[in-house]
């Protein structure tokens, strides 16, 4: 099911006993005998060391008890995953990769002793995200609150809660370590590219896609979707680097799923064609072959034909599929672009008002 995801509550507080150490330090080196001002000082500084450690602390506790009540466990027939309480109707926001072709599945909320039954209202791949409903909603059900995703910062301290290895209720600590990250799923999600996504030291494992992404104030700033494989340890993921699909981008679909029953507004560019990656007499890629191209569509209309081969697209070079996929995601609806490509070994060019997928 997932690439990988969260388990665990953090340490940061060795991190601040550390940086107490350090005045400190600062402190006690001045002078070996130290005016009374000084001994003052060092006393403050010492009494404000633990004080720090403890509100970091408190702030922890408080977000964990604020949201986790909000997320909750998924059972699929095979797999496990996590999902977040959108509204107090029984709708829950996941990942399209935990619900897969399911249509019926047992949640556990932080809650509830037994699992409740849900259903799926809808499954949008091309962003990995999904909206199951709970048949019978129970007393207290908690909706989360989603953040302001332009708002996220690099270095804001975040908890990951879901359920990792099927470890329900679990939360570890991080920091956004990147924000507009794209990444394109391989070995075993849905194999979207999925654009501007938040990038985070929290670990993520299995069973956490589809859970939380916290920061300090109590706000889901994202969905933990998939982490970053090391091909030096064989594709296993690698430690530290986790992403995230932006709250926005959640919002924006899980609202129209909810209100409309389905992704009428996508926000996802397209050129209108299926393609295949080429490769030269290197055996390097080399560029992108259109296979098809849909009539009335984008390149249609820019004149591209099956058999053309794409090599760039606005300021990106083109040489697989997946280029061609992840520079499309960084674009939006109605953009005019040029893309280059060849015919029958004749270099062209053309402009392209893109579509939506």
């Amino acid at each position: 099911m997932d690439a990988s995801r969260t388990r665990a509550l953090g340490g940061a507080i060795a991190a601040a006993a550390l940086v107490c150490c350090a005045v400190l330090a600062a402190g006690c080196s001045r002078s070996a005998a130290p005016a009374p001002q000084d001994t003052g000082t060092a006393t403050t500084a010492r009494a404000a060391v633990p004080m720090a450690a403890n509100d970091l602390q408190s702030d922890y506790l408080k977000v964990i008890k604020e949201v986790l009540p909000s997320v909750v466990q998924i059972q699929a027939r095979h797999d496990l995953g996590s999902g977040v309480v959108y509204d107090g109707k029984g709708h829950i926001v996941t990942n399209a990769h935990v619900v897969q072709s399911e249509k019926t599945f047992r949640v556990t909320t932080a809650n509830s002793e037994e699992p409740l039954t849900a259903h799926l209202v809808y499954s949008y791949p091309e962003q990995d995200l999904a909206v199951i409903k709970l048949d019978k909603v129970p007393a207290g059900l908690k909706a989360a609150t989603f953040g302001d995703s332009e708002k996220v910062q690099v270095g804001q301290i975040v908890l990951a809660m879901g359920s990792p290895l099927g470890l329900s209720s679990s939360v570890t600590q991080g920091i956004v370590s990147a924000t507009g990250r794209t990444v394109s799923e391989v070995g075993g999600g849905t194999g979207a590219t999925l654009a501007n996504l938040v990038q985070t030291s929290a670990p993520i494992n299995p069973g956490n896609s589809g859970g939380a992404l916290v920061n300090l104030d109590g706000q889901v700033i994202g969905i933990p979707t998939l982490a970053a494989a090391d091909p030096n340890l064989g594709g296993s993921a690698a430690p530290g680097i986790g992403f995230a699909i932006p709250a926005s981008m959640v919002k924006t679909i899980a609202g129209q799923i909810v209100k409309e029953g389905k992704v009428v507004d996508s926000g996802r560019a397209a050129l209108g064609v299926t393609a295949r990656t080429v490769v030269d007499d290197r055996y390097q890629p080399a560029g992108v072959a259109v296979v098809s191209v849909r009539s009335g569509g984008p390149a249609a209309k820019a004149g591209l034909r099956p058999g053309d081969i794409i090599t760039r697209l606005g300021n990106e070079p083109i040489s697989t599929v997946t280029s061609l996929s992840e520079t499309l995601a960084a674009d939006r609806p109605g953009q005019k672009t040029t893309v280059r490509y060849q015919r029958a070994g004749a270099e062209k060019s053309a402009t392209v008002t893109l579509g939506e997928q």
